[in-house]
């Protein structure tokens, strides 16, 4: 494939993308008025949730960004939460890096195990060879109360029986926003324009230190049709992410798991 039409293939994708996460999330239109005051917006990163039973696990979904350019560059952990992470980077800079979580789904419950099993058997895997599967929602309907026996054991879990496959948050670069040279200077500006802000782990998670300093918005809360009623809760959020340059002159790429698992929190149903 020529560079051209690759190039071609990750904008189409991110366009389709951007369309498909901001119909979850109203506010991330206004994030973009408020900050980006008509200049474009460079993200610095897009985030994925799955679950590593087959056709679904990281890997695969993973090689969906591969055949686009994308090379994997990091792994992670998340023991509180049982999950396991790998991001990954394109040559070209301008690109979101993509992170990509998955449910160690063997650590929970046979109760959440089976609604889980239920849930991925619903998915063709000829649907997952697709680009668009990336944000093609869910392939199986729960019902409210499938939603809140796993909102007891995994927030995780319940966001994806009621979300699926889409973008869980795009992240804004700060780096590359003009007007805006500290991390506290965007949340003070989003906090002035009434968004709330995740406080878990303080405003900020990460330092200069780590070399990467990481905030996000509170998830909106969406109505959802489940198979025996409709509920309002937390969909999608947007994350700001400041980088700094390491002690080689280049800049940081990686992820910091402890500030990442307290942005995980965003979408907390309880966390009012």
């Amino acid at each position: 494939m020529s560079q051209e039409h690759l190039s071609e293939q990750v904008e189409h994708f991110f366009t389709n993308l951007w369309q498909d996460y901001i119909s979850k999330t109203p506010s991330a239109p206004k994030v973009h008025q408020v900050l980006g005051q008509g200049a474009e917006i460079i993200n610095d990163h897009v985030a994925f949730r799955t679950f590593n039973i087959a056709p679904v696990r990281l890997e695969k979904l993973a090689e969906i960004f591969e055949n686009m350019g994308y090379f994997a560059n990091g792994d992670y952990h998340f023991e509180a939460k049982k999950l396991r992470a790998k991001h990954y980077e394109h040559l070209n800079p301008d690109y979101p890096k993509i992170f990509i979580s998955e449910l160690l789904v063997e650590e929970f419950s046979e109760q959440a195990q089976r609604a889980i099993a239920d849930m991925v058997a619903s998915i063709d895997p000829r649907e997952v060879e697709k680009t668009e599967f990336l944000y093609s929602g869910t392939h199986w309907q729960v019902s409210h109360e499938v939603y809140e026996m796993l909102l007891e054991e995994s927030e995780y879990a319940a966001w994806m029986s009621a979300f699926g496959f889409c973008a869980n948050h795009f992240t804004v670069s700060v780096n590359r926003l003009p007007g805006y040279e500290q991390l506290q200077d965007v949340n003070d500006k989003l906090k002035q324009e009434g968004f709330k802000l995740n406080t878990s782990g303080g405003e900020i998670k990460g330092s200069p230190e780590v070399y990467l300093e990481q905030s996000s918005t509170m998830a909106d809360r969406i109505e959802v049709a489940f198979s025996d009623e409709t509920a309002l809760i937390p969909s999608c959020f947007y994350e700001f992410a400041k980088r700094y340059e390491l002690p080689d002159g280049k800049m940081y790429t990686g992820f910091v798991a402890a500030s990442a698992d307290k942005i995980f929190e965003s979408t907390n149903a309880k966390g009012e």
